[in-house]
């Protein structure tokens, strides 16, 4: 049954379910008809009797019995031990003689109390019609309407099961054409309206694929530029010391040492970046005081971009105490001046903010560089992404820091964001003080 493709299985389901109910009309309509007859007929009997014992005293009890004789076809007349009181009951010779010869009848006796305070026993006669001839004119009837059930069932079967089966192929062809890595794949969005947003959710899933295979080769192709140009400068002044070793001198010994530092570097931040992707980085939450610990920050990237001529500013009015990961957020932070450094204007400022806003802080860094472009805004958080500009090598860090910084702040569970205009950018994160 695994086996079976969409559309038999939706034709199977859909006659076996047409000749269920077939079935069932048959049994009820044919077999079990006259037992179900005598059933109604018994329940009649039940409901005249309790009728006729409600008005047993009244004066038109004459009347009554006539109406339920005619109606429900249930005659009743005293037993043969009593005599009929004929202010009481009148009833016809004729329809007395046609009830009593060779029918079948539901009989029940029942004592009844009269207006006169006197007790009769009354016999009650509820016809059973023969349905013979009513069954088999059913089944003729049958016969008609399950040909027709079926042929019709089986034509709307066929077209159900194309209409379910035939969009689902389609989207499970192109998904397989997805999997060979063709991203460009479009789901066709027809059929019922589960399946539309069926595919138009394949559709944005193909994209994302898409965008994310483009990022993957552009981190490729960016991570090879910031390995290259590290190790090719090894490689240069490794040759003219081993071709001139009694030239070497101070500058080049440590030239060599800031590129293999900026290798660890990017080998860490990457390193950083894939355990915090997959969850391995867990956050290890304790009170800190926040704000002593951005000065010391401050203080410590100061001094390695102070003979570059940068200049970063704290700006806090008040010390706040948070429940956090120290080293993680320290980390974040450190991200965000380095990435602010690197985008700075000609004035070389960068500014840290902090600010409590209700029972939240919020952490601001700002530059005075370009600023950003609007619609690439949402992707400025993406690994390596470069926007329209060229791939450059950074001043400091890796070109990775703001995808670590959107890792650590989502795994706080906190709120981050960017504002930029043509003076410069402004990125920013909210987390709440506990």
């Amino acid at each position: 049954m695994n086996n079976i493709k969409l559309k038999w299985r939706i034709f199977i389901f859909f006659i076996g379910f047409c000749g269920t109910l077939l079935l069932m009309l048959w049994l009820f309509q044919t077999i079990f008809l006259n037992d179900m007859y005598k059933l109604v007929r018994k329940s009649e009997m039940n409901q005249a009797i309790e009728y006729v014992e409600k008005n047993s005293t009244s004066p038109d009890l004459q009347s009554i019995l006539a109406k339920i004789a005619e109606e429900k076809e249930i005659f009743v007349m005293p037993t043969a031990d009593f005599m009929i009181p004929k202010s009481d009951f009148k009833m016809q010779g004729q329809q007395k003689h046609n009830m009593m010869r060779n029918q079948e009848a539901i009989t029940e006796q029942k004592d009844v109390i009269l207006r006169d305070g006197s007790i009769m026993s009354l016999s009650f006669y509820a016809i059973i019609t023969p349905v013979m001839a009513t069954t088999r004119t059913l089944q003729m009837q049958l016969y008609f309407i399950t040909a027709v059930m079926i042929l019709l069932s089986s034509i709307l079967a066929v077209i159900l099961a194309s209409r379910i089966s035939k969009p689902i192929e389609k989207l499970n062809t192109s998904a397989k054409i997805l999997a060979t890595g063709k991203y460009d794949t479009k789901f066709s969005a027809t059929g019922f309206l589960e399946i539309k947003e069926l595919a138009n959710t394949l559709n944005i899933a193909a994209s994302e694929l898409a965008k994310s295979e483009h990022l993957r080769r552009e981190l490729l192709a960016n991570v090879s530029h910031d390995l290259r140009t590290p190790l090719a400068l090894i490689y240069s002044y490794a040759e003219v010391m081993q071709d001139f070793p009694m030239e070497i001198t101070h500058e080049q010994t440590q030239t060599i040492m800031n590129e293999v530092n900026r290798l660890s570097i990017l080998v860490s931040d990457i390193l950083d970046l894939s355990k915090l992707e997959v969850g391995i980085g867990v956050v290890a939450k304790k009170s800190y005081n926040i704000t002593k610990r951005m000065q010391e920050a401050v203080v410590n990237l100061q001094a390695l971009v102070k003979k570059d001529g940068y200049t970063i500013k704290l700006s806090a009015k008040e010390e706040v105490v948070i429940a956090a990961d120290e080293v993680q957020l320290t980390q974040a932070i450190y991200n965000l001046l380095i990435n602010a450094i690197n985008h700075t204007g000609a004035d070389k400022v960068v500014i840290l903010t902090q600010s409590v806003i209700g029972d939240f802080l919020k952490i601001e860094v700002s530059d005075s560089g370009e600023g950003i472009a609007a619609d690439e805004l949402p992707y400025i958080w993406d690994r390596y992404y470069k926007g329209a500009a060229t791939h450059a090598r950074a001043t400091i860090g890796t070109g990775i820091g703001l995808s670590i910084v959107k890792k650590i702040i989502e795994n706080h569970g906190g709120t981050y964001g960017v504002n930029s205009d043509k003076n410069g950018s402004t990125f920013w994160f909210l987390l709440a003080i506990v």
